[in-house]
């Protein structure tokens, strides 16, 4: 079964000169879909971006913690594993070559994972790794997507 996707994008930053030289227009950009939130968007601040705006390198990051959570909430439902809490602090490592291009070169997603009791942990850790072999994103980069996982249980994490 094929799935398609559309969005806009709308670059914000003419100045009014355009890109008459590398300094003269902001980086600034939206993202919008129908029926959706538009989103913010700049370049790096190190590439003249917005730092208050998401980046096209963070919103990467954020599609793979975001996908990787959905697939695992799914896979704990369909276990019997009820999850009822879940944080990620997902980190990325990007290299930069010296012609100015560059690419990423891993990410760490970092799940911290709360389940309702004891009996669950096991199952919960396992199946992180099914969760990153299922993620559509995941399967769509070439650089590996590791992950370091916490799991704690509700009653002990609350006390």
């Amino acid at each position: 079964m094929n799935h398609h996707y559309s969005l806009t994008l709308n670059w914000t930053g003419n100045r009014g000169s355009g890109t008459d030289s590398y300094k003269s227009y902001d980086r600034n950009y939206e993202i919008g879909g129908e029926n959706k939130v538009v989103i913010g968007g700049s370049s790096d601040p190190a590439f003249l971006g917005d730092k208050t705006r998401y980046n096209p390198e963070e919103l990467l990051l954020a599609s793979l913690s975001s996908c990787h959570m959905l697939w695992y909430l799914h896979l704990c439902s369909a276990n019997g594993i009820v999850v009822v809490d879940y944080q990620d602090t997902a980190k990325a490592v990007m290299i930069e070559s010296p012609d100015g291009s560059g690419k990423f070169e891993s990410v760490t997603l970092f799940p911290t994972v709360t389940v309702k009791n004891l009996s669950m942990i096991d199952a919960a850790k396992q199946l992180h790794e099914k969760a990153n072999r299922y993620c559509f994103i995941a399967n769509s980069v070439n650089f590996p997507v590791n992950h370091k996982t916490v799991i704690r249980v509700k009653d002990l994490a609350d006390g």
